[in-house]
């Protein structure tokens, strides 16, 4: 039953964001503002991610084609599939969760501690619309930064595979370009915006809605990470499901 109605409540907040607005003079500001926070101090720690992934991938494929009949362009190919398909959006949006909601938690949980969210509404602004609104505007722009992933994802795969030797430069670019499919880029960039809002919201959901004091802030991050990540996990299923299945 707590789970019904903090879906409700989830719901109920999502409806709320989009009612008053705040004034643009003032919106934009804060949305360049959580641009900067979200996605721009995101970058570093997504392209170290991507490209040690993208080697990693590269390496256990290399290492797996024991048969001296399959071919070795299959190392570049499998390394474009997994990092666009799955590590680029997914895994980066699990990382995403913990550096991004955490932050997000922390910051309106320590606003509604310190009874700044209080405040607001006494001055008759709209707190969900003001706190939350921009960061999921913010969260627009993250598929620039896994597409931003994917790029150094499959470079770290090649730099993997030449220094390790596991087949040339010429056998790793065919397999990069063997049966490409686009709509795979696609589906790829429907996935992580539905990631970003998911990153935007539910972790905002569990600061401006927590009790307690300054400790159990911690906590409400905690559990908002874990929640994160568990409807990422779920969604990701689903949607491959409705446009790969």
């Amino acid at each position: 039953m707590n789970y019904l109605s903090a879906i409700g409540s989830y719901a109920i907040m999502i409806r709320e964001v989009f009612k008053k607005p705040t004034k643009w003079r003032i919106m934009r500001s804060l949305i360049l503002k959580e641009i900067d926070e979200l996605i721009f101090n995101s970058l570093g720690i997504i392209i170290f991610i991507a490209i040690f992934i993208g080697g990693v991938v590269a390496i256990q494929t290399a290492l797996n084609l024991t048969n001296p009949l399959i071919p070795k362009n299959l190392i570049g190919f499998a390394t474009r599939q997994s990092v666009i398909l799955e590590f680029a959006p997914t895994f980066t949006s699990i990382i995403m969760a913990g550096k991004v909601g955490s932050y997000i938690t922390s910051s309106i949980g320590t606003m509604r501690v310190t009874e700044q969210i209080d405040a607001l509404e006494v001055m008759g602004v709209n707190a969900l619309n003001y706190l939350v609104f921009p960061k999921i505007i913010a969260m627009l722009f993250y598929p620039f930064a896994v597409a931003i992933a994917m790029y150094v994802g499959v470079f770290g795969g090649y730099l993997a595979n030449i220094a390790g030797g596991y087949s040339s430069s010429g056998d790793f670019i065919e397999g990069l370009q063997m049966d490409f499919i686009p709509y795979h880029v696609t589906y790829s960039f429907i996935k992580t915006f539905v990631f970003a809002f998911i990153i935007a919201t539910i972790p905002s959901f569990h600061g401006f809605y927590m009790t307690g004091g300054a400790l159990d802030v911690g906590k409400a991050s905690t559990t908002a990470f874990v929640w994160t990540s568990v409807v990422i996990i779920i969604t990701n299923f689903i949607l491959t499901q409705l446009l790969l299945g």
